[in-house]
């Protein structure tokens, strides 16, 4: 039995962490290349350090973005982040474009061609979780985490909290008591701010933020309340620190409440399950819960490349089920097509959608009128319990 009484924590960056420009950039250009054509490959890394932006890997599109194309895009993200700064600038940092088109072997594996349906673009297992212990359906833990820094963020591009810069860091710690988060007993939040802010003031910019996002769950005790524990943060982004796509897949997902496979999600078009089918098994598992099957559930999917069909389903309710797992296993088949290209298509995913994801999380958010964040919608609920025969 899964215990019931205990602390958890997890960890948020913000928009302007080093990683998180690097995921920013590679999205832009995967939003960039499906804006022009909808089914392009790209699998897009950058790495960013002291005013430099490095593009590296694969692409192929019936209509390919030009280099100046690229390279505006590029700048035009790190400008939306904010990075105006002497060791990071979105106009004056070197730019260098590597990226080449995609080898031949691997779109032979992944291309439809006679009687053989699209591959996956790649091996691998990906994960999907949900839990009721919040409305988005997500860990409180990572949810809260991620609001505390998309709220700092919102009032540094707004104006009201000019002190603030881009590169961020928060971390938060619940108790649970019989399975729920009851209180809050410690929050971290790391920010990098203008030269000649006093940490006090720091510290206490951001209190009525952390306050707002915690709500009835309470600030922790004055002494686990921690902002800028090193006391001065004015150096940061790419120029404290190199950044790279995909180095924070925990941060990405749940907070470290549920498995990852692995892959990273940022710079992949939808051909890659890496991304894709980690978009549907957090559909399906956010269905599962919402239809009442399970307080928790997570769902394991498997690939092969070049193979259309999933190898495996795998469901746990880790004993909060109402029904058995291997029913629910054969009912997610029947209601959604786990191919590569079923599950694209089923969640719209050719299109310019997933710059918005790069930061504060991929799941728990809002589907969006253009059909951004679909994976987040609830809309299957009926259908698993007709296929489940509940």
């Amino acid at each position: 039995m899964a215990r019931q009484s205990y602390l958890f924590t997890s960890e948020s960056v913000s928009e302007g962490h080093p990683d998180k420009v690097c995921d920013r950039i590679s999205d832009t250009i995967v939003d960039l290349f499906l804006a022009k054509d909808p089914v392009a490959r790209v699998a897009c890394e950058t790495l960013t350090t002291t005013n430099q932006i490095v593009l590296a890997g694969e692409v192929r599109s019936a209509e390919p973005a030009t280099p100046e194309e690229i390279e505006e895009a590029a700048r035009a993200a790190v400008r939306d982040i904010g990075y105006e700064q002497d060791g990071f600038h979105w106009r004056r940092a070197k730019f260098q474009n590597f990226l080449h088109e995609q080898s031949a072997d691997i779109a032979m594996g992944v291309d439809a061609a006679g009687n053989k349906d699209e591959g996956a673009g790649d091996q691998g297992i990906m994960f999907g979780y949900a839990v009721n212990e919040t409305p988005q359906l997500m860990p409180a833990p990572i949810l809260y985490s991620h609001q505390i820094l998309k709220e700092m963020a919102a009032l540094r591009k707004s104006g009201a909290r000019p002190e603030f810069e881009p590169d961020a860091k928060s971390q938060v710690t619940l108790r649970y008591e019989n399975g729920r988060p009851v209180a809050c007993t410690s929050v971290v939040v790391s920010t990098q701010h203008k030269e000649g802010i006093a940490p006090a003031d720091v510290r206490e910019l951001v209190r009525p933020i952390v306050a707002e996002v915690l709500g009835p769950l309470g600030m922790p005790p004055e002494e686990e309340f921690y902002v800028n524990p090193t006391g001065k943060f004015v150096i940061g982004g790419p120029d404290g620190d190199a950044g790279l796509t995909g180095r924070k897949i925990i941060v990405d997902t749940y907070g470290g409440a549920a498995p990852h496979g692995g892959g990273a999600f940022s710079g992949k078009d939808p051909t890659k399950v890496d991304r894709s089918a980690a978009y549907a098994a957090r559909y399906l598992a956010k269905n599962v819960v919402a239809a009442g099957f399970a307080e928790r559930c997570l769902i394991q999917l498997s690939y092969a490349i070049g193979v259309s069909k999933p190898l495996s389903v795998y469901v746990d309710f880790f004993g909060t089920g109402t029904v058995d797992e291997a029913r629910i296993e054969t009912a997610i088949r029947e209601v959604m097509d786990l191919s590569p290209r079923g599950i694209r298509t089923h969640l719209n995913l050719n299109r310019p959608i997933y710059a918005r994801t790069a930061a504060y999380g991929h799941f728990g958010r809002e589907p969006e009128a253009d059909g951004g964040f679909s994976w987040e919608r609830t809309d299957l609920v009926d259908a698993l319990r007709a296929a489940a025969d509940v």
